[in-house]
């Protein structure tokens, strides 16, 4: 990067901090630290939700997951909105009524300790590694750009995590990031600006996303039939987005402490419910543009020479290390491929204008063969750099849209861009320590140490534990670089839980008769069923969160008739 683009960079994140550390003064307890004494306005709630949940993975992966896949994850959002409705008519006044700090102190009222603690346990776990994979995301970049060792880049990304958050509390993470989406919303209109302004004169933005239609990167609606029927392991369609999109985002909005916690800082119901519903209408919108994007990336590349791996620093190493002369032949095919389907494209572009529907169809298919052609280079390639380094990240998703901001955007935007995503990276991550912090210190430290609640007692607690997630999180950083996609990754991580947990919540307030042990012998049985179904790659992930949820129900209530008819001794 220029020293523009360093000074754009540090000038905007600094800037960031310090605003929020200046708000976030005055904490003394728990309700301070951790719900900023319950007086967020609805718009700031809206923004915490968001922001807490478009981390850096949103705006590095997603592109790069629309590069490849096209626009079809956006179904996986589908099932939002009416999740946002159930939850803010079950689940917020349950959580009002009772004032609690975190949602699994109503699962001991409802049923025992022993369920709360396995709950709070598995939120822990998959929230945990969740936050080491979105601490991988930024550090991605950093190393990339200065050329460091990604295991030190998570250590120093991680770090400055931690102070930042063991030092603000919950009010400097709300205030920061509303600031953090208003600048990464500029900043994301500004890539898709230049994503078409830098085409050739002769294209605008319809003739891209001509271009990005013929090579399949718009298939926005899926369905998942095929000729031999449904495919139940197609990962995103219309109905796994609606059906197994509403478990997982009830799961993850109505009972995950990352996200309860950040709505129980609200004023009042009204503020809250507000605040969950104004998500639910936003949240697709924006997916789709941030998807967009990554769409336009896809054109670009077909009128100006790409890379055939877009992790430039490991593609250099692979050229010169044992497989480097087929690595080499392999980028001469892919560049001439890659003009061929250049001509391509413009014919393309000329047949629509001219309204030729037989010459449209004829470039259509030359651009579908073109991209498969592409496609067979890059996984060649992938092959070639594994060959020559075993331990090496061949999915090079996440650098895609990377790629495009570091090398063809102008000085100063640059900065700006990764400005953005080291925010939205600093905002989710930070919302997750001080959830994973206020679990450990409300579900497990006051029930194994009662005593201690003093006021001073609680925050150096609270700062102790974000400290150690701090640090858990950053190790799992360090292998979070083999799990490919990592916008995938996370919400695979999350379907092995969601359902689980839903279930108990589900049960919780709909099966008054069903008793602690029942549901947590049904808890444990249903996380293994799930885990050996994800095993068997029989299904699609999303899935899995109708069947953990559905699960838990079922057994636990197959426990109760159980126990009714077990004859009692004499």
């Amino acid at each position: 990067m220029s020293t523009i683009d360093w000074i754009v960079l540090c000038l905007t994140m600094v800037t960031i901090i310090v605003y929020g550390m200046v708000k976030s003064r005055g904490q003394t307890d728990l309700n301070s630290y951790f719900l900023n004494n319950r007086s967020m306005p609805w718009y700031m709630i809206l923004f915490s939700i968001m922001a807490t949940q478009a981390s850096a993975i949103t705006f590095l992966s997603a592109p790069g997951q629309a590069y490849t896949d096209g626009m079809r994850f956006v179904q996986y959002y589908f099932g939002l909105p009416l999740a946002m409705i159930f939850i803010c008519v079950f689940l917020l006044p349950v959580y009002q009524k009772l004032n609690i700090y975190t949602a699994y102190e109503y699962l001991e009222k409802r049923f025992d300790r022993k369920t709360r603690l396995l709950t709070s346990f598995l939120f822990l776990l998959q929230r945990g590694l969740s936050t080491g994979i979105s601490i991988y995301a930024p550090s991605i970049i950093l190393s990339s750009l200065m050329g460091w060792n990604i295991y030190l880049t998570n250590v120093i990304m991680g770090g400055f995590l931690i102070i930042y958050t063991v030092s603000g509390g919950v009010k400097a993470i709300s205030y920061t990031q509303t600031q953090q989406l208003i600048i990464i919303f500029i900043a994301m209109f500004i890539a898709g600006y230049m994503l078409v302004h830098l085409l050739p004169d002769s294209m605008d933005f319809m003739d891209s996303l001509s271009i990005a239609g013929a090579s399949q990167k718009l298939n926005v609606i899926t369905t998942g039939f095929t000729e031999k029927g449904f495919d139940w392991k197609d990962k995103y369609n219309l109905f796994s987005g609606i059906i197994g999109g509403f478990f997982l985002a009830l799961s993850y909005f109505g009972t995950d402490q990352s996200q309860v916690g950040r709505y129980l800082t609200a004023k009042n119901l009204s503020e809250s419910r507000r605040g969950l519903l104004m998500n639910g209408f936003v949240k697709i919108p924006m997916q789709f543009l941030i998807l967009l994007v990554g769409a336009m990336v896809l054109p670009f590349y077909t009128m100006y020479e790409g890379p055939i791996n877009y992790n430039s620093k490991q593609l250099e190493q692979a050229r010169i290390g044992i497989a480097g002369n087929e690595i080499i032949s392999l980028e001469s095919q892919y560049s001439a491929v890659r003009k061929e389907n250049e001509k391509s494209a413009i014919h393309y572009l000329d047949a629509k204008k001219r309204n030729d529907i037989v010459a449209e169809i004829k470039f259509k298919n030359e651009l579908t063969q073109h991209n498969h052609e592409l496609l067979s280079l890059r996984k060649s390639a992938a092959e070639q750099i594994k060959k020559s380094d075993p331990l090496a990240d061949t999915n090079d998703t996440n650098y895609i849209f990377l790629h495009f901001v570091v090398h063809h955007l102008p000085k100063g935007l640059v900065g700006l861009l990764i400005a953005i995503i080291f925010l939205a990276a600093w905002g989710s991550i930070a919302a997750a320590l001080n959830s994973l912090a206020s679990t450990c210190v409300v579900d497990w430290h006051h029930q194994i140490r009662p005593k201690d609640r003093t006021d001073k007692k609680n925050l150096f607690l609270s700062r102790l534990y974000t400290f150690g997630w701090g640090i858990f999180s950053i190790l799992v950083a360090s292998i979070a670089g083999k799990l490919g996609s990592l916008i995938e990754a996370v919400n695979i991580l999350g379907s092995l839980f969601y359902g689980t947990i839903l279930g108990i919540f589900m049960v919780a307030l709909f099966l008054k008769s069903i008793k602690g042990h029942a549901v947590f012998i049904a808890a444990l049985l249903t996380e293994v069923i799930v885990i050996a179904i994800y095993i068997s790659d029989t299904i699609s992930f999303l899935w899995l969160n109708l069947i953990g949820c559905f699960l838990v129900i079922f057994i636990a209530f197959l426990l109760k008739l159980t126990s009714k008819n077990t004859p009692k001794p004499a």
